[in-house]
């Protein structure tokens, strides 16, 4: 299984994708900590059954980052946005021109994205 972190943010990016029973059993499991063996008792499903719903789920949401690659995306731009912060405050220090332009060139690396 991925970990949670992992989990929630392939949720976050495509948990409206999964029918309404997966999405409230897997947030369940991701959000609200419930173990197996409680959501069993509550759905009225065996244990196994919760198991391979949110196995089945993970498998799903990667599927989707595979083809669609929205969190690898939001993590690069993510990260190029606190290089052009990083920069910016540098630039504004020592008023230098080669720093502009070098975070004119990854805001344009980010719009290409």
């Amino acid at each position: 299984m991925k970990t949670i972190g992992e989990q929630a943010m392939l949720y976050d990016f495509y948990g409206e994708l999964l029918t309404p029973r997966q999405r409230q059993i897997y947030e369940s499991v991701v959000f609200d900590d419930m173990s197996l063996g409680e959501i069993a008792g509550e759905e009225g499903i065996s244990r196994q059954g919760v198991y391979d719903l949110v196995k089945r789920c993970d498998r799903i949401l990667g599927e989707y980052e595979q083809k669609l690659k929205l969190v690898e995306k939001f993590r690069q731009t993510k990260e190029m946005v606190g290089q052009i912060r990083g920069l910016a405050e540098e630039a504004k220090a020592k008023s230098d021109l080669g720093l502009m332009d070098e975070i004119g060139r990854i805001a344009g690396d980010i719009i290409k994205l």
